[in-house]
Parts: C-alpha cells; sequence; structure tokens
C-alpha cells in the first residue's frame, strides 16, 4: 500500500501532523524506532503512579489556539510548577523571586531585593561579560550565581561555565513577587491519565509501526509514501554528510520508593556539585495522586554519543553554523518535511512544536 505520507517519530510533531492529515482525508504511515508511541512525552504506570519516562513534561502556553487545540484529546489538572532548588542542605524557590531572596539575603520588600540584586552586580566588576560564568555573574552577582546557577548548569552542560558562550543565559528571571509559579503562561497544566492517551488518540487514523528503525525501512520500502516528514535527526538523515551536530542526552534512574512522599514537591534541581544527577522528579506530585507508594527519576546529564537517544541541542555558534548547512540541504530535499527539535536542531517547549506542527500541517495540506 502507497501512502499520502510517512511520518518518521511518534512524537507531538508527527502525532499532530498524522491527526490534521487524517482530517484532510490523507492516509498515513506512522514510525518509531522506540517500542512505544508519545517520543519524549511517553508516561505509563509504574506501581499506580503515571511516570513521565524521558523526564517532568508541564504542558503551559499562552496561546489560547493552542491550549483549545491540545484540550480536545485530553482533560488537563490544575498544576502548577513550583520546583525547588537544592544547594547542599539549603532550599530554594524558583524561579527566583522574592522567596529566594529573603532566603538568601534576609530582604523583605521589592526595593531593597532590588537594591541587592544592583549591589551584588555591581561588586562582580564585570561590564562586559565574556562567557556563560561572567554573563551569570552580570546579571545576578557572585553569590546567587554560586549556589543556584553555576554547579547546575555545569552538571547540564558537562563542561564548566567559564567555557560556556555568554549567549546561552541572555538573561536569568528575576521575580520581584512571592509568586513561586515557574511559568508565567495564562494556562499550565498535566493531562490526567498522562501524555500517551493524547498521542494515542491523535495517531487513531493512522497506522502505525514501533520498533521501526527508518534507514532500514526505507531502503525495503522506497516508495511506500508520496511524502516523507522526518522529525528525527537532520544530521542523520544527510548521513554525518558535514559532520555530526552536538547534542546532550539525559540519563534516568526511576525507582520505586515504599514511601508515601519522598521530597514534597514534583521537582527539586540540585545546584550543588555534590550531587551528581540535576535534579529528582516525584511523579506523583504531578497528578496530586495519593497512592501509599512514590516513584521517583534522577535524572543525569551526559555527553550525547552515536546509539544515545538526543535529547536537546547545544546551540553554540559552531553548532549553529553547522546546522545552516543542514538547513540548506534539508531545503532542496524533495518531498520530505523536516520538524520538531530533532528535525530542526532546536529546542521546542510542548505548545511550540504543536504550533509550528499546526503551521505545517496546515500550509501543506490548504490545496
Amino acid at each position: 500500500m502507497k501512502y499520502d505520507y510517512l511520518i518518521v517519530g511518534a512524537g507531538l510533531f508527527g502525532a499532530v501532523f498524522a491527526h490534521e492529515a487524517a482530517e484532510a482525508g490523507k492516509t498515513c504511515l506512522v514510525i518509531d524506532k522506540r517500542p512505544h508511541i508519545g517520543g519524549n512525552t511517553y508516561t505509563y504506570l509504574q506501581d499506580s503512579v503515571n511516570v513521565h519516562k524521558y523526564g517532568a513534561h508541564i504542558f503551559h502556553t499562552s496561546n489560547k489556539a493552542v491550549w483549545d487545540y491540545i484540550n480536545q484529546f485530553a482533560a488537563f489538572n490544575n498544576y502548577i510548577n513550583s520546583p525547588i532548588a537544592r544547594y547542599r542542605n539549603e532550599l530554594y524557590n524558583l524561579p527566583f523571586n522574592m522567596n529566594t531572596f529573603n532566603k538568601l539575603w534576609g530582604v523583605v520588600t521589592p526595593a531593597e531585593a532590588k537594591a541587592k540584586v544592583a549591589e551584588e552586580r555591581q561588586k562582580t566588576g564585570i561590564t562586559t561579560p565574556n562567557n556563560l560564568e561572567e554573563q551569570a555573574q552580570y546579571l545576578v552577582g557572585a553569590e546567587l550565581y554560586e549556589k543556584l546557577v553555576r554547579h547546575y548548569t555545569e552538571k547540564q552542560w558537562g563542561r564548566p561555565c567559564s567555557e560556556l558562550p555568554a549567549f546561552i543565559i541572555k538573561r536569568l528571571p528575576l521575580r520581584f513577587t512571592y509568586d513561586n509559579n515557574y511559568f508565567n503562561d495564562k494556562y499550565q497544566g498535566i493531562p490526567e491519565g498522562g501524555y500517551t492517551l493524547i498521542i494515542k488518540k491523535l495517531l487513531a487514523r493512522a497506522e502505525v509501526l514501533t520498533d521501526t528503525e527508518y534507514f532500514g525501512f526505507i531502503r525495503e520500502n522506497k516508495d511506500i509514501a508520496t511524502k516523507t516528514v522526518f522529525t528525527g535527526m537532520v544530521d542523520e538523515y544527510f548521513g554525518f554528510r558535514y559532520g555530526p551536530l552536538e547534542y546532550r542526552t539525559v540519563r534516568f534512574e526511576t525507582e520505586t520508593l515504599d514511601t508515601e512522599d519522598y521530597q514534597g514537591v514534583a521537582v527539586v534541581n540540585y545546584t550543588d556539585p555534590e550531587h551528581p544527577y540535576t535534579r529528582i522528579i516525584e511523579h506523583k506530585h504531578f497528578e496530586f495522586n495519593k497512592c501509599p507508594k512514590t516513584v521517583i527519576s534522577r535524572e543525569f546529564s551526559e555527553n550525547w554519543k552515536q546509539g544515545m537517544e538526543p535529547y536537546y541541542p547545544v546551540n553554540t555558534e559552531a553548532n549553529e553554523a553547522l546546522y545552516a548547512k543542514y538547513r540548506a540541504l534539508a531545503d532542496k530535499e524533495p518531498n520530505v518535511i523536516f520538524g520538531g527539535r530533532l528535525g530542526e536542531y532546536k529546542y521546542y517547549d510542548m505548545d511550540k512544536v504543536i504550533a509550528k506542527a499546526l503551521e505545517v500541517a496546515r500550509t501543506e495540506l490548504q490545496d
């Protein structure tokens, strides 16, 4: 059978495109190399807890059209993301707000906090930041940088902040209120029952093959579809012609604990150098689960190597220049649409993935 579209990747981008294509009367075959659908949003039940297998996915958006769209496929709870930063045995609220500043410096009013931030910045003597370390200190001063930025960032990127480009931290959000809501977006929540249920509904009218790697599959099925939607690694698609792009990957250690509540909050970032992981996720808090056990995941950020799962691009100037070469090849590739974080070598929040997939689908299917 020949399909209108072969969609490579059963994550959000591919699933939204497949749904829109089905709405337009098109046929789709969706393949994914993993043994499940959902991409990095995949959730599954473990000991009565919905686990975010590939890390916390908290849906948030200010785009009402996207919010209305995704709510067709699931009911969302009213979860508000209020993570905690742990520096050794000190706990701080994120994002940096009045609770953070009060704990750190004893200031009480917004005016006092602003004055203290200005004082801390001035102490550094930095006027033209040359790297991430200097950029962060230029924005918030040395003490806040040391306790809440430096070690977390170095674990996340696998290199000293002094060796990272300044533009990675263009700004650090400082909020002079006592509001612990991490996101400013109007709409926020977690789908009841997990994200996998959403993907199933989006793919309901497509044929789906999991455990199916694209390159081997297409060699055996060259004429399987009129067009391809490719959400895998753009550099891999072109055989790493100009060399591989750089990615970071994440390793998870997930376990069930025989306790009702491990850390009292869904997300704790570990901002000290002693803990090798960047954060611990306690999944039950995303859905206000009251079961007697809990499931936690420790996250370790690592350098990506071939054979690993790439999570997010390393958007240095060198990588952006390399991606531009692949983008030029992609623009000339007949009958192939590249999309998603790997296909476009771009970090996307979930709402932005949906918005882009809808935009691409509507442009493609308007005829």
